[in-house]
């Protein structure tokens, strides 16, 4: 992570039961604490093509891939700064770049057709990305309630827990209450390990010892699946 805006990292996803969650959090203590602002709502709003391009070639797992999105901690005011986020990865490493603004000037910025509506270096990466991909929109609200923690002594290694994940196609405005439907069973967290570097001895032992495996999961990918479930379902009606 090289600073509030900027990250490049590994990011490895484990799905995990409750008595999972426990037994890691608990070998956790001796070496990771809390995030300053402790348990959060993550609210986002993804941007895609008309026909879900981006999503869809991300369930293809190719070796580049990229995403837009808008988000903000807890349901945001239309003058609360939020985070315009443009997240790509490449061969398992994940670079992300966010500017923050206020709602109402981000969604102005993302529902316009204008360039040139950021500032800097970020600015211009997510000027381009809205360029090369023409008509892009907001296509799903994702929310989730988050725990994060990183190591004591290297704060570049996090460890995040997401548990309520839920998604809604309509109403997809930051300012509206988190709700929607849910993506896991009650009884799992999502987990990810983030991590300029290795995972530590003591993570991958607790990991070994409780047979938690890395797994591939999207927020935006399971809401994207359960979007066309429905449409042919109404379609065979």
């Amino acid at each position: 992570m090289k600073s509030n805006n900027i990250f490049e990292r590994y990011e490895i996803k484990y799905l995990i039961t409750n008595r999972q969650r426990k037994t890691i959090m608990s070998a956790m203590q001796p070496y990771m604490k809390p995030d300053e602002y402790g348990r959060s709502t993550i609210c986002n709003i993804y941007y895609d093509t008309p026909d879900y391009y981006l999503i869809r070639r991300s369930l293809e797992k190719p070796v580049y891939k990229e995403k837009l999105r808008v988000r903000s901690y807890g349901s945001a005011d239309s003058c609360d700064n939020v985070f315009v986020e443009l997240k790509k990865k490449y061969q398992e490493v994940v670079y992300k770049r966010r500017i923050s603004l206020p709602e109402r000037e981000a969604m102005f910025y993302l529902g316009s057709d204008a360039s040139g509506g950021l500032d800097g270096q970020i600015g211009s990466e997510i000027d381009y990305f809205r360029f090369f991909y023409k008509h892009l929109a907001p296509k799903v609200y994702i929310s989730y309630d988050r725990e994060a923690f990183y190591d004591r002594e290297d704060d570049s290694f996090r460890v995040t827990f997401d548990e309520n994940i839920m998604w809604r196609d309509r109403d997809l405005s930051l300012t509206k209450p988190a709700y929607g439907s849910t993506i896991l069973p009650p009884d799992t967290s999502l987990m990810e390990v983030k991590t300029s570097g290795g995972i530590p001895l003591w993570m991958t032992s607790v990991l070994s010892e409780n047979g938690i495996f890395k797994t591939s999961f999207s927020k935006y990918g399971r809401a994207y699946e359960a979007i066309q479930r429905r449409v042919l379902t109404r379609a065979a009606v």
